[in-house]
Order: C-alpha cells, then sequence, then structure tokens
C-alpha cells in the first residue's frame, strides 16, 4: 500500500514539473530595445518605430516575443547608465543595448563612452539579463584618431562580456538619403524596415541562445 502510494506521489510530482516546463517554455520572450533617438522613433508614426517593427517581423516569424521600447531620444550612454535599472524590468530576456551615437556626435572621449557602456553590461550581466550589443561607427569628420578609438569600443565590449554583437545599427542605411528623413541620420520608415531586416537573424539567434523558441 505504501508502495503505491510512493509511486502515485512521484507521478503527481513528475507531471507537474513537466507542467512547469511546458509553462516556462510558453511564456513571452520579452526583450527591451535601450537606446537613444534611433530605438525611440524620431519623427515616425505608431507602428513605424524599429521595436514596433522588430516585434511584428519576429511575431511573423512565429516567435512568442514582446519587444518593449526603451529609447530616449538625445539619450548619451551617461544618461543610459542613470536610467538603466529602473528602464529595464525584472524578467526581461534580452536587452539590445544601442547607445553612443549620440557622446560621437558632441565629441563625448570615447574613453567615458567604453566605461559607461561597460557599466551597463556589468549591471544586466549581474541581473541576468542577456544583451545584445548594437555597434555605432564615428563620423569621419571627427578624424582618424578619434574613428579608430571610438569604432573599437563595440567589439572589445562584446568580446570582455562575451555578447553577441552587431557591428553597425545603421547598417544599409547610413549614406542612403531615400531611406533617411530630412535630417539625414534617422531612418524613414523604410528605413527602419531595412534595420530590421539585416538585424533580425541575429536577433533570433540571441533568442535561441537564451531559451526562447518558436
Amino acid at each position: 500500500m505504501a508502495f503505491k502510494h510512493a509511486i502515485a506521489a512521484a507521478l503527481i510530482l513528475f507531471l507537474s514539473v513537466c507542467g512547469a516546463i511546458s509553462s516556462a517554455r510558453a511564456e513571452t520572450f520579452t526583450i527591451v530595445g535601450f537606446g537613444d533617438s534611433l530605438m525611440a522613433g524620431f519623427s515616425l508614426g505608431p507602428g513605424q518605430g524599429f521595436t514596433e517593427r522588430l516585434q511584428a517581423a519576429l511575431k511573423a516569424k512565429g516567435h512568442d516575443v514582446s519587444v518593449a521600447n526603451a529609447g530616449v531620444s538625445g539619450d548619451t550612454s551617461s544618461g543610459g547608465l542613470a536610467r538603466l535599472d529602473w528602464s529595464v524590468p525584472d524578467g526581461t530576456r534580452l536587452v539590445i543595448l544601442e547607445l553612443g551615437a549620440n557622446d560621437m556626435l558632441r565629441g563625448v572621449s570615447p574613453d567615458i563612452t567604453e566605461k559607461n557602456l561597460d557599466a551597463m553590461l556589468a549591471r544586466l550581466k549581474a541581473r541576468n539579463i542577456a544583451v545584445l550589443l548594437a555597434g555605432m561607427r564615428a563620423a569621419p569628420n571627427l578624424g582618424p584618431d578619434y574613428q579608430k578609438a571610438f569604432d573599437a569600443i563595440y567589439p572589445r565590449l562584446a568580446a570582455k562580456y562575451a555578447v553577441p554583437l552587431y557591428p553597425f545599427f545603421l547598417d544599409g542605411i547610413a549614406g542612403h538619403p531615400d531611406l533617411q528623413i530630412e535630417d539625414g541620420m534617422h531612418p524613414n520608415p523604410r528605413g527602419v524596415d531595412v534595420m530590421v531586416e539585416r538585424i533580425l537573424p541575429t536577433v533570433e539567434k540571441a533568442i535561441a541562445s537564451n531559451g526562447g523558441a518558436l
């Protein structure tokens, strides 16, 4: 009799564990796009921003995801570091970290930008939140020394923290006026779609590497 009770208890425990695993797998994979105006969707209408278009593209491929927009126009790496903890809620599975463009445009020392990004990566790692680092490149008019120092930030930090790197967030957009708004820096809706199309495989790999599934 006691043996039958033990078997029944073991079966109940097994089914409970299987249910918990199944439930965990069914949870929506939460992503936070953390960055500046490029992430925030400067000048774009509802549904046209990067995070919204990325979420739509991922869902179209069968991923159960939620992509939150934590972009702030004009934000620097210093501003991002100051608001990181309250902008990325507990339960976030992946952060797409995109900051540094405004540092570069303001001529901020690359050492400061790297220090701030380093601190953000360290904090997210301490919270067990995965990161996809979206890189930026310096404008040529800032001179070769600045350009070399700034461009080296992202691959160096990606290697240090063993996180995936998307080398240039504006890949396919920079130098293409037809994909930009009038300021020549921010993407228009067509430009956003190009950005999403190009980064999508990297995001999908990051989701798969961190327990996400179709």
